[in-house]
């Protein structure tokens, strides 16, 4: 009766764990730099999917003066302070454009709980392709939707009531009058998970009171230190008075022509026909790819206005993210390295100190290639190993800087997520496994078994 052949995988193994330590040292170097390729891969493609997402199709951003970075972080990503504001006409020029598909305002500067209120109208969910979860849209001033992730952490439903805050940090100045809850979104993945939508009437009527009470001061300031400029005043008051009815005789002229175009504002945003009134933003698409060329220098050539360009403050933003992306990357290729370099002279080690044994297997039968895929083996079990645990540190720290950007408000990482790129990983690890092997095959492969043997001990 024949003996079962020799069980390789079995002596593999044995041989991978007869020096633990040094193993440990090789698979941990090993899984270290495998896992910050998977960490690059797993956090890059969720950060540029999660980009592409919250831009929902919007072509341009329209704010005040300033960065146009600043502007998309603002408008867009809800990660940065607003530039300023601009005045609510704006809304009504953009939309006059020809080659503007939509203009959808939102006002910024309120939070609730970390979560910030956006007031925009009913183009802002349709921009997004928005879906209810529970309620419906909100109906008049001071009521609000709530993103999935507000509702999950805040546990309000539809019907419920809270007070917004002032500033887009904790510990502002409550608002005295109360949002009530009308719907809930479903779940998006994105930005929107993350705010409280409301009417740009409700944002308007929150800050009224702050806003008249400015406004008595500085009145009062005036009464109290400008009392010379009054007479001043009163001796120009006639002067004023003409400009003023030419004034008003050239804008009767002009009045039919856009009072269509203000009761269609005031439709979609409910705002008081108060020329005083004023918007962070405007998220804009285009009708025509020809936009793209004349539209932005049309709005940096309005005074107070600012053109951000997505697209290319995007490919700016992920160039910055990048640098450091490629830091990790080579760190992570930089262990990759020493970890080959040390599993090569850790086999040729074995060889050396296992001669004995392979001359031994030689003579029961062995060939010199089933000697040499032994070795080759060895060193393949750890890169499976390795791959195990690199896949399982690659995941979890992802989940880690998820949770500390959720802490944040900031861009959401999962540690769930998956990419067909993670096939790198093994690939990578089995690829580095079998050129670190293949000179200790060659070494065990080319073994004269009769010198061995004649070789006192």
């Amino acid at each position: 009766m024949s003996r079962s052949p020799l069980n390789l995988p079995r002596l593999a193994w044995r041989y991978l764990w007869a020096r633990p330590m040094l193993t440990a040292l090789n698979l941990m170097l090993l899984s270290l730099g495998l896992a910050a390729i998977g960490f690059v891969v797993l956090v890059s493609e969720q950060l540029e999917q999660g980009l592409r997402r919250d831009l929902g199709g919007i072509d341009l951003v329209v704010g005040a003066k300033g960065s146009p970075m600043q502007i998309l972080l603002a408008g867009v990503f809800h990660l940065d302070q607003s530039t300023g504001n601009i005045p609510l006409a704006t809304v009504s020029q953009l939309k006059a454009q020809p080659l503007v598909a939509q203009a959808v305002p939102i006002s910024l500067g309120d939070s609730f709980r970390g979560h910030r209120i956006v007031g925009t109208t009913a183009d802002y969910l349709a921009l997004y392709q928005l879906e209810f979860a529970q309620g419906q849209r909100w109906t008049g001033p001071m009521q609000a939707v709530l993103g999935a992730e507000v509702a999950r952490q805040s546990g309000l439903k539809p019907g419920d009531r809270f007070h917004g805050t002032h500033g887009l940090a904790g510990g502002g100045e409550e608002h005295e009058h109360p949002y009530e809850v009308t719907g809930v979104l479903a779940p998006t993945g994105g930005v929107v998970d993350r705010l409280v939508l409301t009417d740009l009437a409700s944002v308007w009527e929150a800050h009224a009171a702050h806003g008249h009470a400015a406004k008595s001061a500085r009145e009062s300031k005036g009464r109290g230190h400008d009392d010379h400029a009054s007479d001043r005043d009163r001796d120009h008051a006639s002067d004023r008075a003409e400009d003023h009815d030419r004034a008003a005789d050239h804008e009767h002229e002009h009045e039919h022509e856009h009072e269509h175009e203000h009761e269609h504002d005031r439709e979609h945003t409910g705002a008081h026909p108060d020329a005083a009134l004023e918007v962070s933003m405007v998220l804009v698409r285009y009708r025509s790819p020809l936009a793209a060329v004349m539209l932005p220098r049309w709005v940096n050539a309005q005074a107070g206005l600012q053109a951000s360009v997505p697209a290319l403050e995007t490919a700016r933003l992920l160039s910055m993210v990048g640098v450091g992306v490629d830091v990790l990357r080579g760190f992570g290729g930089v262990l990759l390295l020493a970890a080959a370099l040390s599993v090569l002279v850790a086999l040729l080690h074995a060889v050396r100190e296992r001669q004995g044994d392979l001359a031994m297997l030689r003579m029961l039968g062995a060939t010199p290639a089933r000697v040499a895929g032994l070795i080759a083996l060895e060193a393949l079990m750890l890169a499976s190993l390795a791959t195990l645990l690199a896949l399982g540190l690659a995941h979890g720290f992802a989940a880690v800087l998820g949770a500390v950007l959720a802490q944040q408000q900031s861009v959401r990482i999962s540690g769930a997520w998956v990419s067909a790129w993670e096939a790198l990983v093994p690939a990578l690890a089995l690829g580095l496994a079998l050129i670190a092997a293949a000179w200790p095959a060659w070494r065990g492969y080319r073994l004269d078994v009769t010198e061995l043997l004649q070789t006192p001990r």
